[in-house]
């Protein structure tokens, strides 16, 4: 009779096979590779957010996806945008009593241009160091259909801008008419509407670009500026998509081989910062769905994470992986970071 435990240890076994057929397949052709940069690839916590801050990063960003690049990957780079959004809606307010203040879409607009600008000369910077100045980078400001009925329109989670202290986010919510929630980070924060993503619309552009030869693309910035159909037109809507939701669609969209998820911890973990906390080196899809209902995975963080791997990997039948940024190669080759994969 087989004991549990015999049976525990076969299944990893049997997962770990499948990861490694995986990463052997990568290996055989050039490879479409969406990259999702989470906030800390241009800002840390902590920093002013000046930008000489957000280049000095980028450039370490950049040196990361060009390994990739030099490798014969086709890479399609997104990115977050919170704390950039968060600031330049901020500005908006500093100085409503002189200039018309933009609208929330509109300062998302205002930051895909301005973090495809910071990432593209970055990365241009690194090519030309590496003897690769033949290299094309476009960066294509990404607008995505949502629905004016989502729930989460009622129910605001998507945290922008600048960390405050319990104190300073009372006397804000006293001034603004703001939703502010703890962050799981430490501090508070301003927490906006994060709809879901149904159409990106220039997904094929994006896949024809990237299709071309030694071409990245950087596309769908802070999960594309959100616009909803109503009376026979498109209008921007003040929200803010989540990047990793949007992240899984494009590369759905344009038959990504991987979805790589950067961001500020090497594996996802079970328990996250308790005594009896667990990396996790792969989980199917059924495992994460049950990780999800137990709990494990904090809502704004690790939770739209592990859901955009879901949606990716059953829309697609292909792998995720969610690990540190700069760990992107040693995951892609199956040392580190969390792999999704089917099952």
């Amino acid at each position: 009779m087989v004991n549990a435990d015999t049976r525990r240890n076969g299944d990893k076994l049997l997962l770990k096979s499948i990861v490694l057929l995986y990463i052997n397949k990568i290996f055989i052709s050039v490879k479409r590779l969406v990259i999702a940069l989470g906030g800390n690839a241009l800002l840390r916590k902590g920093e002013k957010g000046t930008l000489e801050n957000q280049f000095k990063n980028a450039e370490v960003t950049a040196k990361e996806i060009v390994d990739l690049a030099l490798k014969n990957y086709k890479i399609v780079v997104t990115h977050g945008n919170g704390p950039q959004v968060g600031n330049i809606y901020l500005q908006q307010e500093l100085v409503a009593d002189k200039v018309p203040p933009m609208a929330l879409d509109a300062c998302g607009a205002m930051s895909q241009g301005l973090i495809g600008y910071i990432l593209t000369v970055a990365i241009l910077n690194e090519l030309i160091k590496r003897g690769a100045a033949d290299y094309t980078v476009v960066t294509i400001v990404t607008h995505v259909i949502v629905d004016d009925k989502d729930p989460a329109f009622k129910n605001p989670s998507k945290p922008i801008g600048l960390y405050y202290t319990e104190e300073e986010a009372m006397r804000i919510l006293k001034e603004k008419k703001w939703a502010l929630k703890p962050d799981p980070r430490g501090g508070w924060r301003r927490v906006v509407p994060s709809p879901r993503p149904l159409k990106i619309l220039e997904a094929p552009i994006i896949r024809d670009l990237v299709e071309r030869d030694k071409t990245i693309v950087i596309a769908c910035g802070g999960g594309g500026i959100p616009l909803i159909f109503k009376d026979g037109k498109l209008k921007g809507v003040e929200a803010v998509i989540d990047k990793d939701l949007t992240s899984a669609k494009i590369a759905v969209d344009i038959k990504a081989d991987i979805l790589l998820i950067l961001t500020d911890v090497e594996k996802v973990a079970l328990n996250y910062g308790k005594p009896n906390q667990q990396w996790i080196d792969s989980m199917t899809v059924s495992e994460a769905r049950r990780y999800i209902s137990e709990g494990h995975f904090a809502p704004g963080s690790m939770l739209p994470k592990v859901v955009a791997s879901i949606e990716f990997v059953e829309a697609s039948g292909e792998r995720a992986i969610i690990t540190k940024l700069g760990k992107a190669l040693k995951a892609l080759l199956g040392e580190t970071g969390t792999h999704i994969v089917r099952g």
